[in-house]
């Protein structure tokens, strides 16, 4: 997250804005609170509807069929403002690195990462289209990394700016990830969102997009007539990818199946999975173990790449995964022996100890700092100082005079004060750390537990 600019607004409607997320050609992306001091995500859309009726209608029809996304491994839509200027998009807010920002900074994902990646994905991109949504711009910056796994955010908003930006003979979306058909100005479906779910699971395997990078006329040709490229892919996930990139948008298998494919099920095999079956499985299979956080702050953090990061070599099979965990909270550590243990000490307390022997260290230590002892010099140094001024008139050497007597007169007082034995003090605790209690833990010079770190 970055400061706002001096030209950022800090409000969106109920939503304070705390600082930059991202920008784009869509628009700007903020973090933002409500008023209750959960974290969103709010897009402002460079979008002007206002001189556009029937843009404004169709783009928030578009986003009322977002909103009705089953939350299955997605960022939801909460809100949406199409009456403001800008208009703008409330969704949940999810803390983690984008799929692009992780690849570029820990190389590709790897093994049961990347297996999980697929899943999730794909979970998400079924439970859209099963909404009658087509994302329309899914690819890895629009992929985040979230602690309980990916999640697919912006869907539905590409899809209201394409319709509307049609209008306007402008195309929505990012060259290495746009099915062929877009560019040839087909009609665009969950096909398209198909081929770009596997052009962004080839880019997390290689670490660079299937069809390469460069002006977006280059990029184009690649995609419309060149196979891709599919390194570090192998076994079914690749023959599963390269099936979704077909330039055949025909031919390309429907998100539910391709999730049902990760999770096992061989087409046309036994009973048919029901949707919302598939779904929840998906969401199991994708999920990664909760990892420990700190009590969030005024501006949350990123979680740390290890989830993501390269994992065990890839399973021969992709078939469904052990589900996690009911619970991810820390369990009580066994015991560290099974049989009889010792009997417990024959003394619960301290034992009783004469006082300690006053040293001439011991006495230095009470006298240096007594209250007395340097009123009684600081007084006849202001005397001396008083009168060396009224022999001289001079200040400095009026100071110095005072000084001087100050200095002379607490040194003479600490070592007589010393060289007289005096009272031996009590030994409360002993001369190296404090004195422990009757169940034996040290405790602190104030009376309570002594702190530990970790306690």
């Amino acid at each position: 997250m970055t400061p706002l600019g001096p030209r950022d607004p800090d409000r969106a409607g109920p939503y304070e804005l705390l600082g930059r997320l991202g920008a784009g050609g869509q628009g700007v992306v903020y973090l933002g609170r409500e008023q209750q001091g959960g974290f969103v995500a709010v897009k402002m859309i460079n979008l002007d509807l206002h001189h556009n009726p029937r843009a404004k209608a169709q783009f928030a029809k578009e986003i009322a069929a977002a909103r009705r996304v089953a939350p299955f491994c997605t960022a939801q839509i909460l809100f949406a403002d199409v009456d403001n200027d800008p208009p703008y998009v409330v969704s949940e807010y999810i803390e983690g690195p984008t799929l692009q920002r992780h690849v570029r900074e820990y190389g590709p994902v790897t093994g049961n990462a990347l297996h999980r990646l697929a899943v999730g994905t794909a979970t998400a991109l079924a439970a859209i289209h099963q909404s009658d949504v087509v994302h329309c711009d899914l690819k890895p910056d629009n992929v985040v990394l979230g602690a309980d796994g990916a999640r697919v955010i912006d869907f539905g908003i590409a899809r209201a700016l394409d319709v509307t930006e049609t209008m306007t003979s402008r195309i929505m979306g990012t060259a290495p990830y746009m099915a062929p058909e877009r560019f040839r100005d087909d009609e665009v479906g969950p096909a398209s969102d198909v081929f770009a779910w596997a052009a962004t699971i080839a880019f997390a395997a290689a670490g660079r997009p299937p069809f390469g990078t460069g002006t977006v006329v280059a990029v184009m040709n690649r995609v419309l007539h060149d196979p891709p490229d599919l390194a570090g892919l192998s076994g079914p996930l690749a023959e599963l990818v390269g099936q979704c990139l077909d330039k055949d948008h025909r031919a390309r298998p429907p998100a539910e199946q391709v999730l049902l494919r990760l999770l096992g099920h061989t087409p046309h095999a036994g009973a048919p999975v029901p949707i919302q079956t598939a779904l929840r499985a998906g969401t199991d299979a994708a999920a990664t173990q909760l990892v420990p956080r700190q009590p969030a702050t005024h501006e949350p953090t990123g979680y740390p790449p290890t989830t993501y990061g390269p994992a065990a070599p890839p399973p021969t099979t992709y078939g469904p995964t052990a589900p996690p965990p009911t619970t991810y909270g820390p369990t009580a550590p066994p015991p560290t022996t099974y049989g009889p243990t010792a009997p417990p000490p024959t003394t619960y307390g301290p034992t009783a100890r004469g006082p300690a022997r006053d040293t001439w260290s011991r006495r230095v230590r009470r006298q240096y700092a007594d209250a007395w002892g340097i009123s009684a010099a600081i007084f006849l140094g202001a005397a001396g100082g008083a009168a060396g001024y009224v022999a001289t008139t001079a200040a400095g050497t009026a100071a110095a005079v005072g000084a001087v007597t100050f200095v002379v007169v607490y040194g003479v007082r600490l070592l007589v004060a010393t060289a007289l034995p005096g009272a031996p003090a009590p030994d409360a605790a002993a001369p190296d750390g404090p004195a422990p209690d009757r169940s034996g833990a040290p405790t602190s010079d104030r009376g309570g537990p002594a702190a530990y770190p970790g306690a």
